[in-house]
């Protein structure tokens, strides 16, 4: 793949595929949908935001109609985890240097597709961070790395017990890490002062989230 325009296939065109259309639009790549549903097909087609194939993508037939050969990623998007596997099998037997990319709907299932497939997401876990962002003011989760480790962006709280000072002084659990500081043009350091008012951007594993948000929100 390439870090430029991207020619995505994406099968399923509910919520979570629509939606992903659209994003991937709006960013400039070239995106073919399958989709079996009549009125999802004729909608895409109005909003003018990609190339529709009408069609089960869990045929052969179909898949090769978007000439996997010349695309660069392929997104099985469907709420169906058996049909995302199969359609992004069968595209890796057509092309095999295509990049698949499944939505499973179980978030204990992605390790068991993780051998066969590029990428699997559960986009639940994007929608409960999302939650609880909306809940927890002055902590907002930007994205998960693994399974044990967070970005978020933490805003530190007057009074808390590293407000105003370096991060020398404060000595931050192991297994966090100030990733920028709050004007966003500095990797953190030791030099780098916990301003209260101000949001960081930090990496931290599950353990130590409780700690460090003691230390930066009290």
């Amino acid at each position: 793949m390439t870090n430029g325009m991207l020619r995505v296939v994406l099968v399923g065109s509910g919520r979570v595929g629509l939606q992903t259309v659209r994003m991937l639009d709006a960013r400039g790549h070239d995106v073919i949908v399958i989709e079996r549903n009549p009125e999802r097909c004729e909608q895409i087609a109005q909003e003018y935001v990609a190339t529709v194939i009408e069609g089960d993508a869990a045929r052969p037939s179909i898949l090769k109609q978007a000439d996997l050969a010349q695309r660069d990623v392929v997104v099985a998007a469907s709420n169906t985890p058996a049909t995302n596997l199969a359609v992004c099998m069968t595209a890796k037997q057509i092309a095999p240097e295509i990049f698949t990319v499944m939505r499973t709907t179980f978030e204990d299932s992605k390790a068991e597709y993780e051998e066969f497939i590029d990428h699997v997401v559960f986009p639940e876990e994007a929608g409960a961070r999302t939650l609880v962002n909306a809940v927890q003011g002055g902590v907002r989760s930007i994205e998960e790395i693994s399974g044990d480790v967070e970005i978020v962006q933490v805003e530190v709280a007057e009074g808390a017990p590293a407000a105003g000072k370096a991060l020398s002084e404060v000595r931050l659990p192991k297994g966090s890490l100030i990733i920028v500081d709050y004007e966003g043009n500095r990797i953190g350091g030791p030099e780098t002062v916990l301003e209260a008012g101000h949001h960081y951007i930090i990496a931290v594993e599950a353990d130590v989230m409780d700690e460090v948000l003691n230390l930066l929100r009290g």
